[in-house]
């Protein structure tokens, strides 16, 4: 059989074509006070917040975390699903087992006076990750259904910051 003949033929659903009056590219710092490890903080209002105040019409929003031990993650906000995926982390990098970034016998790159054992939550970011684009169009963040925006505190209570870039046609 021909592998070719039994590929699917995207179609689009709508498309639209804008004649850019500008580009534009606009971006916010949003800060947050986390409470504790495995938290699912849902920002996703802010975000559609900044994609209106930005005036971009078509183009996509960059929500981005520059920490080390907090992701930018898009996933449901079910009560239930969250306490899931705080449960999935905490098995796939126990807080209470050993890495070697916590043992400061040996350690010697990035040290600082108040450092803490966090090596679980580094290991957590790994399977998160930092950001998420998103597209925008008719001036909104086109989440799905059940999508929302989520900053997840992998660490401990702290304050936190995400930038947020929305870039297109105005």
């Amino acid at each position: 059989m021909d592998a070719r003949a039994a590929r699917p033929v995207a179609r689009p659903l709508h498309s639209v074509t804008v004649p850019a009056t500008s580009f534009v590219a606009y971006g916010e710092s949003l800060e947050y006070h986390t409470t504790h490890a495995l938290e699912f903080v849902d920002i996703t209002a802010d975000v559609q917040a900044v994609v209106a105040r930005s005036g971009v019409r078509f183009g996509q929003v960059a929500v981005f975390s520059n920490h080390t031990t907090a992701s930018i993650v898009l996933n449901e906000h079910e009560p239930l699903l969250l306490n899931d995926m705080a449960r999935v982390l905490s098995r796939l990098a126990p807080a209470g087992s050993y890495y070697e970034h916590n043992d400061f016998s040996i350690r010697t790159v990035n040290m600082f006076p108040d450092e803490c054992a966090n090596g679980h939550s580094h290991c957590q970011h790994l399977f998160l990750g930092s950001s998420e684009t998103i597209p925008i169009h008719d001036g909104r963040a086109q989440l799905g259904r059940f999508q929302s925006v989520f900053l997840v505190e992998l660490d401990h209570a702290r304050e936190r910051r995400v930038h947020v870039q929305a870039m297109g046609a105005a």
